[in-house]
C-alpha cells in the first residue's frame, strides 16, 4: 500500500503563539495556559527561530524545587531547536519527531520565519481519520 506523500502545511497549526527569550517565564507559563498551547517558539529580533519552551520544559522547572521569580525563556528553553519545512512531507518531519524525541516541531519558510507548528496530535489526528468514514 503505497501512502500519498502529504506536505507539513496541510496538518500544521498556522497560529501559533510566540515570545522572546527576554519574556519572564511565569508570563511564558500564561501564555501557555491562555492559548491552551503545547510549545512556545521563541523569536529573535529578526524573527527567526531562537529557542522552544515546552510544557515539559516548565514541568522540569516546576520538579527541580525551586521556582524561578526572574528567570527568562532564554534561561529555561531548547535552543538547539529542529525545524521542518511547510512543503516536506509529513513522513520525513514524522521521522525527525522520532528520532529526536520531539513532540513540537516548528515550521519554517525559505526565509527562516517561523509559519506553523507540527505537533505529535496533529499527525495522530491525521493517521486516525486519514481512513475513516468516520463514527457516529
Amino acid at each position: 500500500m503505497e501512502i500519498e506523500a502529504v506536505p507539513v502545511e496541510q496538518l500544521m497549526t498556522a497560529e501559533l503563539a510566540t515570545v522572546t527569550p527576554e519574556t519572564a517565564i511565569e508570563a511564558a507559563a500564561g501564555t501557555l495556559l491562555e492559548n491552551e498551547a503545547g510549545s512556545l517558539v521563541a523569536l529573535d529580533a529578526d524573527n527567526q527561530v531562537s529557542g522552544i519552551l515546552t510544557c515539559t520544559d516548565l514541568a522540569g522547572i516546576v520538579s527541580e524545587g525551586s521556582l524561578p521569580t526572574d528567570g527568562t525563556v532564554g534561561d529555561y528553553m531548547t535552543s538547539d531547536v529542529t525545524t521542518t519545512g511547510p512543503q516536506d512531507s509529513i513522513q520525513d518531519a514524522a521521522v525527525k519527531m522520532i528520532t529526536g524525541d520531539i513532540q513540537h516541531l516548528p515550521v519554517v519558510d525559505d526565509e527562516g520565519e517561523v509559519v506553523g507548528m507540527l505537533s505529535t496530535t496533529d499527525l495522530t489526528a491525521h493517521l486516525t481519520y486519514m481512513d475513516s468514514s468516520g463514527t457516529e
